[in-house]
């Protein structure tokens, strides 16, 4: 089972890296990366917009660290703004701005047009059956027929 479990995970790792590879060169076209992206597309689903530094860190995967220079593009960038959170002065927020907003969906087509043609193209080769197992997982069963 081991050799199966190591044969799948690369399989994941290597799906991931090209489908990363292919978001990351479509949103240059956008003034944006993949990380930042992402952070404006988690901020923009969140309650007002705003999320606390360390749930943006734990949703994009990174360190304290490097959200922080993350927020900063985002933030020299006009996408973003930092607030202090009222009830806890030590605690900070990043909030999305309306160009933040704007940049979002702009990039948003491409984000989907490039990921879907991405999965397409690994579902042609090697990664075929690592795919269609994903797209399986991730697809909604209908509605269950009611009694009539």
């Amino acid at each position: 089972m081991a050799m199966i479990d190591d044969e799948l995970w690369n399989g994941v790792v290597r799906l991931h890296a090209r489908v990363e590879h292919e978001l990351a060169a479509a949103l240059q076209h956008h003034g944006l990366g993949l990380s930042e992206y992402r952070a404006l597309c988690h901020l923009s689903s969140a309650a007002g917009g705003e999320l606390r530094m360390q749930e943006l860190a734990d949703l994009l995967g990174l360190n304290q660290s490097s959200v922080t220079r993350l927020v900063g593009r985002l933030e020299a960038a006009g996408l973003t703004r930092r607030d202090m959170c009222a009830d806890d002065r030590r605690g900070v927020y990043t909030v999305i701005t309306d160009e933040g907003r704007e940049r979002k969906a702009s990039a948003a087509p491409v984000y989907e047009h490039t990921l879907t043609t991405a999965l397409d193209q690994a579902a042609t080769d090697d990664l075929a059956a690592l795919v269609a197992a994903l797209r399986t997982a991730t697809t909604p069963e209908p509605a269950a027929a009611g009694p009539r």
